[in-house]
């Protein structure tokens, strides 16, 4: 059982550093609306929905006011809405969206994802209705996400599924161009999609979870960063201390949180996300603990390995103070969310081919960039399989989350506002891969894949 007295010390934290737990996200499990009936299974998922996360957002508001510590976001995640559909082999998929918007405005949750596939191995005739459908259901909700998983360490990557979702990428930013090209910022492709995780836009609940569980991911750049800066001419092994003895706090921290909702609601604990969540403000930026730990700025060479550290003594340090540990757990590296990261890529010092390097040790991947709104589809699709195989080959969770900029060139900015920030148009290199997009098929499982 925690003790209260554990989280005293992160009183400072809140108040000077940025830390909060970034969102409490109920998981819940929607394979008993299932039915042949479109409108009966929205009908059935509606219901659902609304009974079980209607305190969701009163109980983290509560948790809130009592302990003094900010929770940014509430959400929902839902069993992946391909798997539901199919039972209606698809038909009227667009409904399901539309629904979840409407279940997650009654509820008053900033984001509900699971508008989402599982494609890794192949198509179901809902799978692609589904991905079909994702440009329209972004255009037209508010608070849905999206993701879909296109290849695992076990299976290999489906490329075409791949190239899909270059084009679909494409045509989602330029249904929502009046909107700053919003929609790709809400949809996540994946390379080992992890089931329980409570971060947006990526999250849906997997199969194997239970029928309703809470989920908490954490944050704290910030409180890293100050606790770096203050250890001068300290030697490497020692800023790796000094950053598990951090994460150890702040973790403790999200644990407390976590315990409070799943008591009050009624509902499991699931796991707690360790994951560095950046924002845009000023001083909450995982860039920025790099810097600290000795890079002139993010993007130098030296970066990566510096993620290692961080990422690493991250990991140790939370895993130690949480009984469930899951989700991402890392450092996360979205461009338009990060200042620091922004300011990089302003200046040239950080490039899209740096930013793949560096998701090779880190979480997620390849994370709200912008780049220039003609990139050919191809060239999306390419981005997505790079990522999709380091993933792949490392055994570990890589996403893109692209923004196409219509109507934008390389240098130019785009702002979402709020926690999805504004950045810098970055330049992709044009050299075309389509013959390789096209030949689809499937990459291989690596060997490592046998390890039965």
């Amino acid at each position: 059982m925690i003790n209260t007295g554990d989280i005293l010390e992160t009183i400072r934290m809140i108040q000077d550093e940025n830390l909060d737990v970034r969102t409490i996200t109920m998981g819940i499990s929607l394979l008993d609306c299932i039915h042949p009936d479109v409108d009966t299974c929205c009908r059935n998922i509606y219901d659902k929905i609304t009974k079980k996360a209607k305190d969701l957002v009163k109980t983290g508001d509560d948790i809130e006011r009592e302990y003094g510590i900010p929770i940014i976001n509430k959400r929902i995640s839902v069993t992946p809405i391909a798997m539901i559909a199919s039972a209606s082999r698809g038909k009227d998929i667009l409904k399901f969206a539309l629904t979840l918007e409407k279940a997650a405005e009654e509820i008053g949750v900033n984001f509900i994802g699971g508008y989402s596939a599982l494609v890794h191995k192949g198509f179901s005739g809902a799978d692609k209705a589904l991905i079909d459908s994702i440009p329209e259901a972004l255009s037209q909700t508010e608070r849905v996400c999206s993701s879909v998983n296109v290849g695992t360490t076990k299976t290999g990557i489906n490329m075409d599924a791949v190239a899909m979702m270059g084009r679909v990428i494409k045509k989602s930013a330029e249904l929502t161009s009046h909107q700053n090209c919003i929609g790709p910022a809400k949809l996540v492709v994946f390379c080992n999609a992890p089931e329980d995780n409570p971060f947006m836009a990526g999250a849906f609940h997997g199969a194997g979870e239970a029928d309703c569980v809470i989920n908490v991911g954490v944050s704290g750049p910030g409180v890293v960063r100050a606790a770096v800066s203050k250890a001068n001419n300290c030697d490497i092994s020692e800023i790796a201390d000094i950053i598990k003895k951090t994460a150890f706090k702040v973790t403790r921290m999200g644990q407390l949180v976590a315990y409070e909702a799943s008591r009050r609601l009624g509902v499991p604990f699931g796991i707690v996300d360790l994951s560095l969540a950046p924002t845009p403000a000023i001083g909450d930026s995982v860039a920025h603990i790099l810097e600290e730990i000795g890079l002139e700025m993010c993007g130098a060479h030296g970066t990566t390995a510096a993620l290692a550290l961080l990422n690493d003594a991250v990991k140790k340090g939370g895993v130690m103070a949480s009984s469930q540990v899951g989700g991402l757990s890392g450092a996360f590296i979205p461009v338009s969310e990060d200042s620091g990261m922004v300011q990089a890529a302003r200046v040239g010092a950080l490039s899209i081919e740096k930013l793949e390097a560096m998701t090779a040790v880190c979480s997620v991947g390849l994370d709200m960039i912008i780049i220039p709104g003609d990139t050919p589809d191809e060239i999306i699709s390419a981005i997505i399989a790079d990522e999709a195989a380091i993933g792949m080959v490392n055994g570990k969770t890589t996403a893109v989350r692209l923004i196409p900029a219509i109507g934008k060139k390389a240098g130019d900015e785009l702002s979402f506002g709020g926690l999805l920030g504004s950045g810098p148009v970055m330049e992709v290199n044009r050299f075309s891969p389509s013959k390789f997009i096209n030949r689809g098929g499937r990459i291989p499982a690596p060997l490592q894949s046998l390890k039965n």
